[in-house]
């Protein structure tokens, strides 16, 4: 069905306590291209690299048929570098170092082949870049948006503005309060909503993540990992599962959005066991399906 991808790409060097990486490959572009490339394919993507981008890189999102028709390469620039570190609860972090390069200026270009688009997944990009990509396309069945607490903090009337073109946003718990002001997230989730979006998902980190509409409140557990290395990308991993899901089966009907969430859930489940997208890069549709039967196990019981 068409799945446009805009985002960032990022070399990523991070710091968790079992182990690190230097200069890996990152961003939310690439991560919700690739997950959600084991679903749909090809997925449009659209991004900014520096001319130090590796073809090494290049090659591995072309054998995951990502069509990049919509990637700039600035030749004389360089390539988004950011910097972490994370302690033991794995949801707190310090950034250690944040380099836009390339990506201070990135304007997107939507080819006009990627114009039809009939989904579309917009990384925590600006707001104003956000709603310049949805000015650009067709009119799309679906829009999935995401945000970060810095946007929300520094461009509110912005990224309200974009909201209303949004069908999903995906939040975690804290940008929902940050946005709304309410320390409830059933509540925070229905003032979203109000906002623009009609589905809202809220990531919950190792909690799993909720699926609010107007109808509907499901809650997906996290799979209950032994070995977590890397969190870093985990949520647009998430998205990406989600929406290439749905772009996979054109289908919105409540019963199949607990299911995408539920399979969002599995791809940052396999995501988060290695560093950067070493968990995603050589996966079986299989491997998917049979984490995702986990999945449905973990909440079924016997309610006789």
């Amino acid at each position: 069905m068409g799945l446009l991808v805009v985002g960032s790409v990022a070399f990523d060097s991070v710091e968790t306590p079992f182990g690190s990486v230097k200069e890996a490959l990152g961003g939310s572009a690439i991560y919700i291209s690739v997950a959600a490339s084991y679903f749909t394919a090809p997925v449009r993507f659209v991004a900014v690299v520096g001319g130090d981008f590796p073809k090494e890189h290049i090659r591995f999102l072309e054998e995951r048929n990502i069509d990049l028709d919509g990637l700039q390469i600035v030749q004389e620039g360089k390539t988004f570098r950011w910097g972490g570190r994370y302690h033991y609860d794995l949801n707190m972090r310090d950034s250690l170092y944040t380099e836009l390069n390339v990506f201070e200026k990135f304007n997107p270009v939507i080819p006009g082949s990627f114009k039809n688009s009939a989904y579309v997944c917009l990384g925590n990009i600006d707001p104003i870049l956000q709603r310049q990509v949805l000015e650009r396309v067709a009119k799309p069945r679906l829009v999935v948006g995401d945000t970060m607490n810095y946007w929300i903090e520094s461009k509110p009337k912005e990224l309200a503005e974009t909201m209303k073109a949004m069908d999903v946003i995906v939040v975690n718990e804290s940008e929902a309060r940050l946005l709304t002001n309410e320390p409830n997230l059933v509540k925070a989730a229905k003032r979203i909503m109000k906002l623009g979006p009609k589905i809202v998902i809220i990531k919950k980190g190792e909690h799993g993540a909720t699926l609010v509409t107007e109808d509907t409140i499901f809650s997906a557990p996290a799979y209950p990992l032994e070995n977590i290395n890397d969190p870093t990308g985990a949520g647009d991993a998430f998205a990406g599962g989600f929406v290439g899901w749905l772009a996979r089966t054109d289908d919105l009907s409540a019963e199949n959005l607990k299911r995408a969430v539920v399979y969002g859930s599995t791809l940052a489940s396999f995501c988060v066991e290695k560093f950067s997208v070493d968990g995603l890069k050589d996966l079986t549709y299989l491997q998917i399906q049979d984490r995702y039967r986990s999945f449905v196990q973990l909440s079924r019981f016997d309610e006789r």
